[in-house]
């Protein structure tokens, strides 16, 4: 059942105080570097970047090293190589990642490729964009010295084909057989950090949806939905189902909440909120969930439903998180 504060969706949705949401105590060590990640995976991806931090390295090159590690994975079936295709049969891969200074690179249905996160890191560092999606981004990153490769294992294949037996080709909600976000497709991995100089980065990198329509992007390649970075104030990331984060412009909003003085879980509630209020109906039939970091090293998390975990890594934790959620 929804909780009190969603129950009055229509009416004053907002008016609890996100002060009551608890803040997790982060060491008093003064920019003692951390890095949070979405999912349980997020731990093995935390180590990467945890060994950049660790040595003084910027929090934007710890990202993305840290989600190079799922990107890299082909058991993982939401990042990278060995993710699950679209309708067609083809991996496309979306990324984006933000630096201390506000510059910001993505690419959107990236074929081919198995570190879209690099190629957004170098769309950011050597053009004049933000972004380059499709036949362009490819060319972008085999002229860059990227190889190509086929991100398609046979473990993936052989789920697509089983799926081609009974699917209709049509947009369907939650058209994979797992609620996005559930157990078997996390659909994302989103991180954020902050290094010994005191400085924000963040990362979101994903194959998108299961079975999606060819050419369909969601939130994680967006700046502001998936992912937004700002250094005076904080930095968060999403997972879930894209289209409802990029509604909300969900993770700016996040960032901006904490700039009014939210404490970043009580910041990711309040979006959550918002996403709710705005779906009346059919709240089961998707998931969605808010990471975040503030500037003093505190950090938290909400989601629309029970089953979003996040992981921490820093000088003194290195666990693994059942996030807060709305619905249940």
């Amino acid at each position: 059942m929804l909780t009190s504060a969603a129950m009055v969706a229509g009416k004053n949705l907002f008016a609890k105080s996100a002060g009551a949401t608890a803040v997790r105590p982060f060491p008093t060590t003064k920019n003692e570097p951390i890095v949070v990640s979405t999912w349980d995976f997020g731990k093995e991806a935390n180590v990467a970047a945890w060994n950049v931090l660790e040595a003084g390295g910027r929090a934007v090159r710890a990202v993305e090293k840290g989600v190079m590690v799922p990107e890299a994975d082909p058991n993982n079936q939401s990042v990278g190589l060995g993710g699950r295709p679209d309708r067609d049969g083809h991996v496309t891969l979306d990324a984006c990642i933000m630096d201390e200074n506000s510059r910001c690179g993505a690419v959107a249905c990236l074929e081919h490729i198995v570190h879209a996160i690099s190629v957004a890191r170098m769309v950011m560092e050597k053009t004049p964009h933000v972004m380059l999606v499709g036949e362009g981004a490819l060319q972008f990153a085999l002229a860059n010295g990227f190889k190509k490769e086929n991100l398609l294992t046979q473990k993936s294949e052989d789920e697509w084909k089983e799926w081609l037996k009974t699917s209709k080709y049509e947009p369907v909600k939650n058209i994979e057989n797992v609620m996005p976000g559930g157990s078997k497709n996390h659909d994302t991995i989103g991180m954020v950090a902050m290094d010994k100089n005191g400085n924000l980065g963040g990362a979101c990198t994903t194959s998108g949806m299961a079975y999606k329509m060819r050419g369909r992007v969601g939130d994680s390649p967006i700046i502001g939905a998936g992912l937004y970075v700002d250094n005076e104030v904080g930095a968060a990331t999403s997972t879930g189902v894209g289209e409802e984060v990029i509604r909300i412009v969900g993770s700016h909003l996040v960032v901006e909440l904490m700039r009014q003085g939210l404490a970043p879980e009580a910041a990711c509630k309040k979006a959550i909120e918002r996403i709710a209020a705005k779906n009346p109906r059919g709240l089961n039939d998707f998931q969605v969930g808010f990471l975040a970091l503030n500037k003093r090293g505190e950090y938290g998390a909400y989601a629309l439903q029970k089953g979003f975990s996040y992981s921490v890594r820093s000088g003194n934790e290195d666990k693994i998180i059942q996030s807060a959620y709305l619905y249940s």
